[in-house]
């Protein structure tokens, strides 16, 4: 019996405190330059904001966000973002799978002069696990969310996974 119990109290402490939290994982690959907005915030009808997708066009064309512009992560280039957006005070949200790759366009933003540039704590994939709509190529409603990969999934808790 005590045999069992130590293996129970093994498995638990292995696998049971195994999983971070998305604090956590942002925490580790995220050096946090650029403040978060909570999914929360940027739905209130009052938040003003111009959304870019950080993502690869495969995954912005499975979903996005509402009006989010399309800036890409590979092939992001600075002037994407200067010829579109002129008033360097405008609050800008940029947005990818979890808020990782987001932060890195962010702060290309912001060397640019942009003002007021927000990370959108834990992406899409948490937009969509607080039941917010994300939109297909077509901008129509979709319960399809790109998922980026087998690893990354675990995040996305609601949504139909797509992968490429």
């Amino acid at each position: 019996m005590k045999t069992k119990i130590s293996y129970i109290l093994l498995f638990i402490s292995v696998f049971g405190y195994a999983q971070e939290s998305l604090s956590e994982l942002l925490k580790k690959h995220n050096n946090e330059s650029i403040p978060y907005i909570s999914v929360q915030e940027l739905a209130m009808p009052k938040t003003k904001a111009i959304i870019l997708d950080a993502r690869e066009i495969a995954e912005y064309n499975v979903s996005h966000l509402k009006n989010a512009i399309y800036v890409g992560y590979k092939s992001f280039n600075t002037e994407t973002v200067t010829k579109q957006i002129t008033n360097k005070q405008q609050t800008i949200v940029v947005y990818c799978s979890l808020g990782i790759r987001s932060e890195d366009i962010a702060e290309q933003i912001k060397k640019e002069g942009y003002t007021n540039v927000y990370n959108l704590f834990g992406g899409i994939f948490e937009w969509k696990n607080n039941d917010y709509i994300v939109y297909d190529n077509n901008n129509e409603p979709t319960e399809n969310v790109h998922a980026f990969s087998k690893e990354w999934s675990q995040w996305l808790l609601k949504g139909n996974k797509i992968y490429d």
